[in-house]
């Protein structure tokens, strides 16, 4: 009878006369409407992110099939973040092909029901060592790994700060956002002055953390980490650090930067991937045995997401085994970085310049980068991912490129000759400026 009393309101609101319905929003169409005004000025912007269908070929790796309306090419891909190649490493490949004959497809459950086994535990223990901690803990992505244990972390304690670099990750953020009653302040990117003026600035009585990168995955520079655990340990906060695009690349196991720095024992918490150097796919975080305890016992994106399958863990604890014993491929790995550098400089090409093995080359326009980007694959067989707002700020639009060790000179010469190519007279000069 609802629809009865609103239908003789409405006639009262309305006088009785001629029935008039009121207003009502129609939200599938106003959402609609919304999508497609989004949706065209990302194209107006040259921000519309589109996916190029690029099939990895296993047994030779950087090269890909690149599958387009008209057919299929094959492309070398400079952007992968499969770093050391290790995602067709025969014996990664062997381990998850045993766990799938074995275990099945899939794990089964969350950790909580059916979903930890001992290809889990095993691969948390040697993740563990990796980090010279005394415990780890597997998420199901990177991503899931900093929004899940960073709310944690700062719901445990009221008033709680964290002081985060302002370079650092979509998820690192997502991870603060979400994190209910806790406060967020940015300190300028590596500048240790400003952090310290901040923690300064914070009442000295409440719980605080640092968050940061080691290797910052847009520009490749790296974070000075001792002398972040110095202001840390001096004005009583914890250390939150994000070794990404580090572990499994850095170090005398691969342990990161902070293994390479001598600093690991120093900080608090430390996550990784397990799906850039170590070539396959899952996050994780190391540190002391009861915050670890606690993030598990807490953190909702642990506790209700279905744990990784059997093959993902058998391949990533494989990797990690090898690449601990396997420090020639990051010996490789920045032999080859130096090499691109250098031919990029020898050539006058608007590189950004920074540590690591990451190679941003300077575009400046969003328009622009795509189009550049979309004519080195189409005219000259080379992928290179264009990076736009809001993963760099409008205005510092680049692609971002990085060789691994089994990137050849011949590759390195092609790419140069290319961008030489596409890349405007102007564009070049501007940046050299």
């Amino acid at each position: 009878m609802r629809w009865i009393n609103w239908l003789f309101a409405a006639m009262r609101t309305y006088g009785g006369g001629i029935l008039e319905m009121p207003d009502l929003m129609d939200t599938r169409r106003a959402f609609l409407a919304h999508c497609q005004a989004n949706l065209a000025a990302l194209r107006r912007e040259g921000r519309y992110r589109e996916f190029a269908h690029l099939e990895k070929l296993s047994g030779r790796f950087p090269l890909y099939r690149w599958h387009r309306p008209d057919g299929v090419r094959e492309v070398t891909v400079w952007s992968s973040n499969d770093y050391l190649g290790m995602g067709a490493h025969p014996q990664v490949l062997a381990a998850a092909a045993r766990a799938v004959e074995e275990h099945g497809a899939g794990a089964g459950g969350t950790r909580n029901i059916s979903g930890t086994s001992p290809l889990h535990v095993a691969l948390e223990a040697e993740l563990a060592s990796l980090h010279g901690k005394p415990a780890a803990l597997l998420f199901g992505s990177g991503y899931i790994a900093n929004q899940a244990g960073i709310a944690a972390v700062l719901e445990a304690l009221p008033g709680f700060i964290v002081f985060s670099d302002a370079k650092n990750h979509a998820s690192m953020i997502a991870g603060m956002r979400g994190a209910k009653g806790a406060g967020r302040v940015i300190w300028r990117h590596n500048d240790l002055q400003d952090l310290e003026a901040k923690l300064a600035a914070a009442p000295s009585g409440a719980p605080k953390l640092i968050a940061f990168e080691s290797v910052y995955s847009m520009d490749g520079d790296i974070a000075p980490i001792g002398a972040i655990c110095d202001l840390a340990e001096r004005y009583g906060a914890m250390t939150y650090l994000d070794e990404v695009h580090a572990v499994g690349l850095y170090g005398a196991t691969g342990g990161g930067i902070s293994e390479r720095d001598g600093v690991a024992h120093r900080v608090d918490l430390i996550e990784g991937t397990l799906a850039k150097g170590f070539g396959v796919f899952g996050g994780y975080i190391a540190g002391d045995a009861d915050m670890v305890d606690y993030i598990r016992s807490t953190a909702g994106g642990l506790i209700f997401t279905t744990s990784l399958p059997p093959a993902v863990a058998a391949a990533a604890l494989e990797s990690v085994r090898v690449l601990k014993r396997l420090p020639e491929r990051r010996v490789a790995l920045a032999e080859r970085a130096a090499a691109l550098k250098s031919a990029l400089d020898a050539a006058g090409l608007p590189r950004l310049d920074g540590p690591s093995h990451i190679v941003p080359v300077w575009v400046g326009e969003a328009e622009l980068c795509r189009q550049v980007a979309r004519r080195l694959l189409e005219d000259h067989a080379i992928y290179a991912t264009p990076i736009n707002y809001p993963t760099v700020p409008r205005g510092t639009e680049r692609l971002r490129l990085c060789a691994t060790p089994f990137h050849t000179d011949a590759m390195i010469a092609a790419l140069v000759t290319a961008l030489q190519a596409v890349l405007p007279t102007a564009a070049i000069r501007q940046a050299a400026e």
